[in-house]
């Protein structure tokens, strides 16, 4: 069997696809991942095919268009962090003087062009290629334009507790067709209506809302390429805490969103042991550390946490998800809507506690840190995800079902799939309302 994978322009969003691609190579099968040009690389280093003829789409510079827009509707939150030039990544005081109407018209016809361009690119090397069965990450639509133009089934991947049916439409669980053409080629128009089947890695409590049918696995940490180092392997002396930071966040709101300083000040002088996986180019950020941190890079995460005690992170999916399959308490401080509602369904499990960052002071840092330390009730509900995510079917388990759908159109009779749900938990639901509102 041949299976595509589409994938968009962020590894975070397509690493919990990975150990897929290797069940399914593992079992026999072809499998190859059109990809943007940018992200090949890291393909060929997770053990997978890339085939980059998608277009452009970087994250960052699309998240920085996003506040510059919030910044302009007078929408924007944080007031005290000044909007970020999309391309060169310059703080703007102001937008005073910035031509941002006619910025913005040339924003869209470079989206509208790499959009374009990438459903064409996938389009053609899929006629060629005539894979059997279409695997696309939930804001990589060229997986479905290819799939619904050769007729051949395909499945949504999700990578965290964010679903492909949300209320809040700033999340924005599915990608939009601006170059229309889906109808140009006589498909359905674009929407959640055609995402028929999801793979979903969440367990129970984190589980996002869709209206697809749910085929649940395992979350099994792929965090990038790394050593292991001897010290990992033994028990700490004390508590350890990681403190966990994207390098995007800050290229994406600014300096003044990279909190890891913060976190180290708020924990100083606690009787702690600190690892910070960090970036290599936000060490120069970190200045001078106390005795108890200890810094390291290309450390992947689910290496680390298992000795840890806690984490403190800025609410990525990635991060949220390799904690809670590690049985770690978890500390959110997060910036964007995708991380906040992370952060929130995180905490409505108990499992963790969340802080928007304009709000992480030192001291509600230090207290909400305290309390995943010391609070049974935080390390129960954090064994509780753990154990839920062990007890879904682990990826290699999922390959039979797919070989089915790909040769019949339809689930194998004996396959129990979850359905959809409509909606978060009430109390899920009232968390985010109140994070939102914060």
């Amino acid at each position: 069997m041949r299976v595509l994978f589409t994938v968009s322009d962020w590894p975070a969003h397509y690493f919990p696809m990975v150990p897929l691609g290797w069940a399914l190579q593992a079992a026999g099968h072809e499998v190859r991942v059109a990809c943007a040009p940018s992200q090949a690389r890291t393909l060929e280093r997770a053990g997978l095919t890339p085939v980059p003829v998608l277009g452009d789409l970087d994250m960052v510079f699309l998240t920085r268009f996003k506040n510059l827009t919030d910044i302009k509707a007078g929408t924007w939150r944080y007031r005290e962090l000044p909007g970020l030039h999309p391309d060169t990544g310059e703080e703007l005081a102001s937008l005073d003087g910035f031509d941002f109407t006619g910025y913005a018209q040339e924003c869209k016809r470079r989206i509208a062009a790499e959009t374009g361009k990438g459903l064409a690119g996938v389009l053609e090397f899929a006629r060629a290629w005539r894979p059997g069965l279409v695997v696309h990450d939930r804001l990589s639509m060229e997986g479905i334009f290819a799939a619904r133009a050769l007729g051949v089934p395909h499945v949504a991947h999700l990578w965290g507790p964010v679903g492909t049916r949300e209320d809040d439409p700033e999340l924005h669980p599915l990608p939009v067709d601006y170059t229309r053409a889906f109808p140009r080629h006589g498909l359905p128009e674009m929407g959640p209506g055609l995402v028929e089947y999801v793979i979903d890695p969440c367990p129970p409590g984190l589980t996002p809302p869709t209206a697809a049918t749910r085929l649940p696995v395992r979350y099994v940490p792929y965090n990038g390429p790394g050593a292991m180092e001897p010290w990992a392997l033994e028990a700490p002396e004390r508590p350890r805490v990681c403190v966990l930071w994207s390098n995007s966040v800050s290229r994406s709101y600014g300096a003044a969103s990279y909190l890891v300083p913060r976190v180290v000040r708020a924990l100083a002088g606690q009787d702690l042991d600190i690892v910070l996986p960090v970036h290599p180019d936000d060490v120069a950020a970190l200045g001078e550390l106390p005795a108890n941190v200890r810094v390291v890079e290309q450390f992947p995460l689910h290496l680390l946490l298992p000795t840890c005690d806690a984490m403190v992170h800025h609410g990525g999916a990635g991060s949220v998800m390799t904690a809670a399959t590690a049985g770690v308490p978890q500390l959110a401080l997060t910036f964007g809507p995708e991380q906040d509602a992370d952060g929130a369904r995180l905490a409505a499990t108990g499992a963790g506690r969340h802080l928007t960052g304009d709000r992480a002071t030192p001291e509600l840092i230090r207290s909400a840190v305290a309390a995943l330390l010391s609070d049974p009730a935080h390390r129960a509900a954090a064994r509780r995800l753990r154990a839920g995510n062990e007890a879904r079917p682990a990826p290699d388990r999922l390959v039979p079902v797919l070989e089915h759908l790909a040769a019949t159109g339809r689930l194998p009779a004996d396959t129990a799939p979850e359905p959809g749900a409509a909606a978060p938990s009430a109390r899920a639901a009232a968390v985010t309302a109140a994070s939102a509102a914060l």
